[in-house]
Formats: structure tokens, C-alpha cells, sequence
């Protein structure tokens, strides 16, 4: 029965993106919907595409890690959500639609000469193709986690079948596709977050009953706020768990749908929808997480803690239902991110002739590569989701908080902003971290924001 409700909605997902290819006529459908998006559709397309495998499998494996203190991911993804919808969305529809990009590197670049929107353009794409590649391939090895343990087949063959649906439903409806799978993913994500950490919380004994089986680990570590060895040391995982949040601006998959939208008018409607959803998420994933280190306190991999649970708690029809909400987060990001690699191919590098056909070509390759890299290069989706996040985040949400809010910037500290923000979150990803990650994500984007500042066209 779970086999069978998983491929009647593989089989919608396709079916959606037949129908999208007849709304397809030209790259501003492709990629920004003819900028006719509603507030509904924008909300839990933004949502769900800027919550991936990474927030269903990585957020409820770390809270079964980490106990306590993975509450303190709740408000730094949370703090992102509403830095996007309050600050950044408003200000981008209304600029998006008098500057008429397509993209965000498009946007970013705009009002430069010729040979530095050039580059510019080229370094943004490079970038998106590089980190998208980490980010689709984590979610490709989620579907095939997913698909492996619904259907009896192998985890290699159930990746190849989740990542040949979803190329192939971008591939035909471009962003209309995307953006309306999107939004019933999204409601999918919701319904997961609702019935899974309810019922896992019900079967541990109420809010009393989790605290007395996460003390009877004997596990001290993960009864506390932050298991850090000092304040100093506490401090700085706090924040560097927020620096995820200020990722948000920086995700081109995500800000496009602000480009998209049809009225500046919609923005409130839709940051009510997405805040109410990110709000849901994170605490089901969360208390989920918890719930299973006391249900299931022996598991190898704690990433798998939805998996588990809902096998064994749930129904086969139910079950069914939360392994399509876990693909719905899968393929909700990596649809997303396939469309705005083609995006970088076709509109970013191939300035002088944009072309469907090319904007296709780069969604197969890209899909391709990603699959390569999960199937003989796995890692922690927690880790490499994270990773491309803040390269994405710092090279491109500096210089975009400058334009939208202090004004021009002069074209040789744009190009030098993005630069330096994705190259050193890479150089510094090499070294051993700090609690929460905190230099790789805050470093890079305050010296790329300080480097765009300083180029700001200021009287006097």
C-alpha cells in the first residue's frame, strides 16, 4: 500500500508537468511564470523549495544528535524566513519588475559595463552550477533513502527513479512546474510536520514523558541548551546557527519567487502563509527528532529517525503519505535548483542568445552530475546542504541587501563582493570549524557586505 500511494504521486508530478509545458512559451515563462505568480503559490513554493531533505531528514537527524540544543535551530532558520518575507521580498518584487531580470544574477549585475556584467554574470553561474551540484546531489541520495525504504528495491536504482522524475517534470514545465509542485509539496511538508512528531509524542507520553526518557539515556549532553564547554564557546554556536538565517537572501531558487509575484500587493498574504508554515516545520522536525532518540535511541544514522518512525508507528496508507512529504522536500529543492541552474547556462552565460533548448540542455547535465556525486561521493545531508547553503548565501545576499537598502553600488565591489563571499566560505570550509560553523557563515558575509557598502554611491 505505501508502494502504491508513492507512485500515484510520482505519477501527479509528472502529470503537473505535462500540463506546465503548455504555459511554457518563452524563457520569462520558464523561469519567472510570465511574473503571474499568486501569493498561495508563491508562499509554499519559496517555502518548500528553501526547505529540502535538509529539513524533514537533517533537522530531525541533528535534534536526535544534539537532544536540547537543536532547539536553537527553530529560531535561526525561522530568523531567515522572516529577514526574506519582511525585508527582502517587498523591495525585490517592486525592483525585479522595473528592472525586468530574469534571474538574480541578472539583477545583481545590472547598471555595470559591459565586460564586468560579463564576468559577473560568469562567476554567478559558476557559482550556482557548483554549489546546486552538492545541493541537488544531497537530495537525490535522500530520494533514493526515501524510495528504498517504501518500495523493495535498491537504494541506487530508487535515486535514479526520484531524480528521472523530477528532471524530467522540470525539464517540461520550466518554473510553472516547479513552482505548483512546489506548493502541493509544501502542503505534503505541512502534513508530515503535523501527524508524525503528534503521534511520536503521544507514543513517548506527552511533553513529561519525553523529558523523563531523554533523562533515562543517561546521556547528559543532550539535556542541555548548548553542550559547549564555555560561555564564550556557547555563544558563538548560537550564533553561528543563526548565520543560516542569514543565508536566506543569497538562495536564487528562493528569491525568485518574489521576482515572480504579480503585486507587491500580495507580499503580506504570502509572508503570513510561508512564516505560519517555517514556524510548523521546524518545531515538528524538532520534537520528532527528540521523540525517536527516546523510541529508538540505538540508530546508526539519525537522519533516517522519520523513516524509521513512521514504519513503524503508522499505517501503510499514512506511511505512504510521509514518504511522499519526505520526497515532496526532496524534489521541492531540487526542482527549484535545476531551474535556476538553467537559468545560469542560458540567460547568465549565454548572454547574447538565450534559448528554451539550453535552458533544458543544463537541467539534464546538471541532474546527471548530481546523481554521479550522490551515488559515488556520498556525505551527510545535513553537512553538504549546509554547505552549498552559505556559499549561496554569501556570495550573493551581501551585495542584494545593499542594493535593495542603501542604494547603487559601483561595479568593480559588486563583482568583488560576490567574489570574495563565495571564495572564502570555501577556502574556510577546509579548516576545522568552529562551534556552529560560526566563521564560515558570518565571516564571508559581513567582509562581502562591508566590501559592497564601501562601494555605495554616498553624497558628500
Amino acid at each position: 500500500m505505501v508502494a502504491v500511494t508513492l507512485v500515484v504521486y510520482l505519477l501527479v508530478l509528472l502529470g503537473i508537468g505535462i500540463w506546465a509545458q503548455h504555459r511554457v512559451g518563452d524563457t520569462a515563462d520558464f523561469h519567472l511564470a510570465g511574473r503571474r505568480m499568486g501569493p498561495v503559490v508563491a508562499a509554499l513554493s519559496a517555502s518548500a523549495s528553501s526547505s529540502s531533505a535538509w529539513t524533514l531528514l537533517g533537522t530531525s537527524g541533528a535534534a536526535y544528535a544534539w537532544g536540547l540544543q537543536a532547539v536553537w535551530l527553530i529560531p535561526a532558520v525561522v530568523s531567515g524566513f522572516v529577514i526574506n518575507w519582511v525585508f527582502i521580498a517587498p523591495r525585490l518584487q517592486a525592483a525585479s519588475q522595473t528592472s525586468q531580470a530574469l534571474t538574480l544574477v541578472e539583477f545583481l549585475a545590472q547598471g555595470s559595463p559591459t565586460h564586468i556584467n560579463r564576468r559577473m554574470r560568469s562567476f554567478g553561474a559558476v557559482i550556482i552550477l557548483f554549489c546546486f551540484t552538492f545541493y541537488v546531489a544531497a537530495q537525490f541520495q535522500a530520494a533514493g533513502t526515501a524510495i528504498s525504504t517504501a518500495m523493495p528495491i535498491g537504494a541506487t536504482l530508487a535515486m535514479l527513479i526520484g531524480a528521472t522524475i523530477v528532471i524530467l517534470y522540470v525539464f517540461l514545465g520550466g518554473f510553472w512546474a516547479a513552482s505548483v509542485t512546489d506548493c502541493l509539496q509544501g502542503l505534503m511538508m505541512l502534513t508530515v510536520a503535523i501527524i508524525l512528531p503528534v503521534v511520536a509524542l503521544v507514543h513517548v507520553g506527552g511533553p513529561a514523558g519525553l523529558w523523563s526518557g531523554l533523562t533515562a539515556l543517561e546521556q547528559p549532553a543532550l539535556l542541555r541548551l548548548v553542550d559547549q564547554p564555555s560561555l564564550a564557546l556557547a555563544m558563538i554556536f548560537v550564533v553561528g546557527l543563526f548565520g543560516i538565517g542569514l543565508g536566506y537572501p543569497g538562495q536564487p531558487h528562493v528569491v525568485n519567487r518574489f521576482m515572480a509575484l504579480s503585486s507587491a500587493d500580495q507580499v503580506p498574504r504570502a509572508r503570513l502563509i510561508s512564516l505560519s508554515w517555517a514556524a510548523i516545520i521546524y518545531i515538528g522536525m524538532v520534537v520528532l527528532g527528540w521523540s525517536g532518540r527516546v523510541l529508538m535511541p540505538e540508530l546508526a544514522d539519525g537522519e533516517s529517525v522519520l523513516l524509521k518512525l513512521s514504519v513503524e508507528m503508522l499505517p501503510a496508507v499514512i506511511g505512504g503519505v510521509i514518504t511522499g512529504g519526505v520526497l515532496a522536500a526532496i524534489m521541492s529543492t531540487a526542482d527549484s535548483q535545476l531551474l535556476v541552474a538553467g537559468g545560469a547556462v542560458s540567460h547568465d552565460l549565454m548572454t547574447r542568445k538565450k534559448s528554451l533548448y539550453a535552458d533544458r540542455a543544463a537541467i539534464i547535465v546538471l541532474g546527471v552530475a548530481a546523481v554521479v556525486l550522490a551515488v559515488y561521493f556520498p556525505a551527510s545531508i545535513f553537512d553538504r546542504v549546509l554547505f552549498a547553503w552559505q556559499v549561496l548565501g554569501n556570495a550573493f545576499g551581501p551585495l542584494l541587501i545593499i542594493l535593495l537598502f542603501v542604494g547603487s553600488v559601483r561595479p568593480p565591489h559588486r563583482l568583488a563582493a560576490m567574489v570574495s563571499g563565495a571564495l572564502l566560505t570555501i577556502a574556510i570550509s577546509f579548516f576545522p570549524q568552529a562551534p556552529g560553523n560560526a566563521i564560515e557563515r558570518l565571516l564571508p558575509f559581513f567582509v562581502a557586505l562591508l566590501i559592497a557598502w564601501s562601494g555605495t554611491h554616498r553624497k558628500g
